[in-house]
């Protein structure tokens, strides 16, 4: 009973306890925190952050109040929402017109640059056509005699790389004592290499020109032997010319050397119609006036130098370490450059054996595919001249890199297929500019498929190829090469034994062709390659720095 009454006297008491609480008034709100408060430490007071909200507060929605925001918030969210799209839209926007000036720059740098290359084969079509309008004899010892001057010349490019590599990186650092010291060295090593081709020239010719015509073919080796004597004199004039042009180019200057070379081609062919069709000189007044017109080119080089604040008659005597240097960016050039021309040569070698009409086919086809890829070397130029500063220089920038490359890839593609479809084009639909023999014919045409294909790409190898070369990425791309040379041979090999077959011959060029711009472009579009790893190679351009 007592239990019942408690409990009785308890339910009374809780109407007049509500009642209390909702008559007791509610304590004030708490002052809001002052600007004092916010800096604690000013009063010696506890850096201590107040506690968060509860996870009550932070779901209004749970206690029915509304979770839209204010008018003002929803409309500063949709400004800065529409600021970012716009952002968005402006960055978008700025990378199309970086890559189209980009191009446009690239354009610039390229066009005299590819006079540079076509100036030399200029000069030796010049020496004949004038030689071939006097003597057939004359003609058939200038193509050894050509061979003997110009591919020897050819083994000496990795000074030009060298020198255009080199002086691009001192300048991006803002290195002109550097880039006038690397010059200087470089001319010397040029000198050094032109007396010695001289002497070589002067003292071996015979026997090279002999092992390369055969012993039978005496009145050729003589007349073949002549000219190379003479032009034997230009040796040195011609690799210095070579490391001014390079260092020109180096410094993103292009004019000066085609200026250059355009004056010496036209000396070459107001000498080679005087000496050859005035005066009747023969081969020996083409090779006079070849001679000539190099010295002169290699004279406006140095002078072009010269106009840039640059020494160029300066010569300076390398010590061993620098020797080492530029042995390490040369060595592999090197290795790279005569695995492609010993590629060429074993195709042609492999050609030999499938006898005189396939041969004859063969080598329509490979001069016309030599003049359709000098197009693509400018871009390899421009790489090495502008990438340096991007990759190693104080601004450097590694998203412009990118940027050029992009650039590089795009002109590579429309000048293949632009290229590819005219020097296909030509041998297709007009084979008797060439040969009136349909056998020989027959054989151009049974390669075009293959021939085009390996043109196409080309342009786009050389970028990629350029690239790396401004990276100094050699090792790399020494390997490479020298890989894609071991398995082509083997596949050239292969087909000799097992087909003899020139169109295989030629597909197997075109897959020596893909896997170096897939190999490439692999290395350059991986996460630790050049173009996106920011301390790739920085070891070494501070070493060669601090030298």
């Amino acid at each position: 009973m007592s239990a019942h009454l408690r409990l009785l006297s308890a339910a009374a008491a809780l109407p007049a306890a509500a009642s209390l609480r909702r008559a007791r008034p509610l304590p004030p709100a708490p002052p809001l925190p002052s600007a004092r408060l916010h800096a604690p430490h000013r009063r010696g007071l506890s850096t201590r952050a107040p506690p968060l909200p509860s996870a009550r507060l932070l779901a209004p929605h749970r206690r029915g109040l509304s979770t839209r925001a204010p008018a003002r918030v929803r409309c500063a969210a949709a400004a800065d929402g529409g600021e970012r799209e716009a952002a968005a839209v402006e960055a978008i926007a700025a990378e199309g017109a970086g890559i189209w000036a980009q191009m446009r720059d690239v354009l610039v740098f390229a066009g005299p640059a590819l006079g540079l290359w076509i100036c030399g084969p200029l000069m030796s079509l010049i020496d004949t056509m004038v030689i071939g309008q006097t003597s057939s004899l004359q003609l058939a010892a200038l193509g050894p005699g050509t061979v003997f001057c110009d591919y020897l010349c050819y083994i000496f490019m990795f000074l030009s790389v060298a020198t255009s590599n080199m002086v691009a990186t001192s300048l991006a650092n803002k290195d002109e004592e550097l880039a006038q010291h690397q010059v200087s060295m470089l001319l010397f090593l040029a000198l050094t290499f032109g007396i010695g081709m001289f002497f070589f020239t002067r003292i071996l010719g015979v026997q090279v020109l002999t092992a390369f015509t055969g012993s039978k073919n005496h009145e050729i080796i003589s007349a073949a032997n002549t000219y190379a004597q003479i032009r034997g004199f230009a040796w040195p004039a011609v690799l210095v010319g070579l490391v001014a042009q390079s260092a020109s180019l180096g410094m993103k200057d292009s004019w000066g050397p085609l200026k250059a070379l355009a004056a010496a081609s036209v000396i070459n062919a107001v000498g080679d119609i005087f000496l050859c069709s005035v005066c009747g000189y023969g081969i020996a007044g083409a090779a006079w006036a070849t001679m000539v017109s190099q010295i002169v080119a290699a004279f406006m080089m140095m002078q072009n130098l010269n106009s840039r604040g640059f020494r160029a008659f300066s010569f300076t005597i390398p010590s061993t370490r620098e020797l080492l240097q530029i042995f390490e960016i040369a060595a592999p050039v090197f290795v790279t450059m005569t695995s492609k021309v010993a590629f060429y040569a074993l195709l042609t070698y492999f050609a030999t054996s499938m006898g005189a009409i396939t041969l004859a086919g063969h080598q329509v086809m490979v001069n016309m595919l030599c003049m359709c890829t000098v197009w693509g070397e400018p871009l390899s130029q421009t790489a090495q001249s502008f990438m340096p500063e991007m990759i190693y220089g104080a601004n450097r920038n590694l998203m412009k890199a990118r940027m050029l490359l992009k650039s590089l890839v795009i002109i590579g593609a429309i000048a293949g297929l632009t290229v590819g479809t005219a020097g296909t084009i030509v041998p297709w639909l007009f084979p008797s500019m060439f040969t009136n023999d349909q056998m020989v014919v027959q054989q151009m045409h049974k390669v075009l498929i293959p021939y085009f294909t390996a043109l196409f790409v080309t342009p786009s190898v050389h970028s990629l190829e350029g690239a790396l070369l401004a990276g100094r990425d050699l090792t790399y791309l020494s390997q490479s090469m020298g890989a894609c040379f071991c398995v082509g041979t083997f596949l050239l090999l292969l087909v000799r034994e097992k087909f003899s077959s020139l169109t295989l011959c030629w597909w197997v060029l075109v897959f020596f062709q893909w896997s170096r711009f897939g190999s490439a472009l692999q290395r350059l579009v991986s996460p630790t390659g050049m173009l996106y790893n920011e301390n790739f190679n920085q070891p070494e351009q501070v070493k060669m720095k601090a030298t």
